[in-house]
């Protein structure tokens, strides 16, 4: 099957279109530049630099004509901050231009779409009492980029939504999103702080095998929640604490108020700085300190997800970070970093 990909040299583009060709599959893409220094790509995949938001929909059909398959692994998330409503950017990267893209998709013949989503829609729809879309507005586009999404599917036409949840793993050359973690637990010094809870978990190269399953797979419109280890805050800390090098850090756990306070310092800067973020942080204190754990049978069993070492892809992605903050590593970030 020929496929076609925008951001095939993305971290999770690139994995896919690794096992897609492993699979037998020819893959062509288009990737925003610059190219992360070191990051290895499949020597089959064909990649034609250029943003893809600014190509006519004429130029779009020429790179989707003959597919059968198309990957969005493209947009932004939650990390991102703009001026309110920043729902709007949201839109702008995530909705917008994959509803253009499915569009032109369905006319050019294509029959099997995967799309990198979010698990915050997963529990937007199973955890209404939260109100997550009312509070959050990346939450909010997550359930409305899937709702249109889902409005294309039909018996010719499958189109399945990846609800990805905290992924590990690195590719050489591009910020790990896990800075920020490192960065908390080296200004604590004593102990590391975090509240209680926690959240399932895939490795870059699950990912990879949950796109690739979702074009040979998925029938139809469906949405699949991807998790495959579930670990409570302090297990997964203390995988991270023994890639740090410091397996004895004593962990505490903090009461939700404390969080919720800090979420609202957070917040109370946003504000100085106008600026909003996507997620409403004292509001997210529920999420955030519950077991947000997903069954591998619900998505990762049905896309043929395999097992993989998440010890070991968390080491990695730690290790990468230590490097970046260290000054020992030139890496790119996401859109808008």
């Amino acid at each position: 099957m020929k496929v076609f990909m925008i951001g095939g040299t993305g971290l999770l583009g690139s994995e896919a279109a690794r096992v897609l060709i492993e699979r037998g599959h020819e893959v062509t893409s288009i990737a925003l530049p610059p190219f992360p220094q070191g990051a290895v790509l499949p020597p089959e995949m064909k990649i034609e630099y250029g943003n893809y938001l600014e190509m006519t929909d004429d130029e779009i059909r020429n790179h989707m004509s003959g597919c059968e398959g198309f990957v969005f692994a493209a947009g932004v998330d939650e990390r991102v901050e703009g001026p309110a409503p920043i729902y709007d950017l949201f839109k702008k990267y995530n909705i917008d231009p994959l509803k253009r893209l499915l569009k032109i998709a369905k006319e050019c013949g294509v029959k099997h779409v995967a799309i990198c989503g979010s698990y915050f829609a997963y529990f937007a729809k199973t955890r209404k009492e939260l109100e997550l879309t009312k509070w959050h507005p990346y939450i909010r586009s997550r359930v409305d980029q899937e709702e249109m999404a889902m409005s294309f599917a039909d018996a010719s036409f499958d189109v399945a939504v990846l609800e990805l949840p905290y992924i590990f793993g690195t590719q050489p050359g591009r910020k790990p999103v896990w800075v920020f973690l490192v960065e908390q637990i080296r200004s604590m010094k004593a102990a590391t702080l975090y509240p209680k809870g926690g959240t399932t978990m895939v490795t870059v190269h699950q990912v990879g095998q949950a796109l690739a399953g979702a074009i040979e797979y998925n029938k139809g419109g469906n949405c699949y929640p991807i998790g495959y280890y579930n670990m409570t805050w302090r297990e997964m800390l203390a995988i991270v604490h023994k890639h740090l090098g410091c397996p004895d850090r004593k962990i505490i756990t903090i009461p939700n108020w404390m969080y919720a306070m800090g979420s609202k310092n957070l917040m109370k800067e946003q504000k100085k700085n106008n600026i909003e973020g996507g997620l409403h942080m004292v509001k997210f204190t529920d999420l955030q300190c519950s077991n947000l754990f997903i069954d591998k049978t619900l998505g990762c069993d049905l896309l043929h997800v395999e097992a993989d070492d998440i010890d070991a892809a968390i080491g990695d992605s730690i290790r990468l970070c230590v490097d970046v903050l260290d000054g020992k590593t030139k890496t790119i970030g996401m859109r808008g970093e």
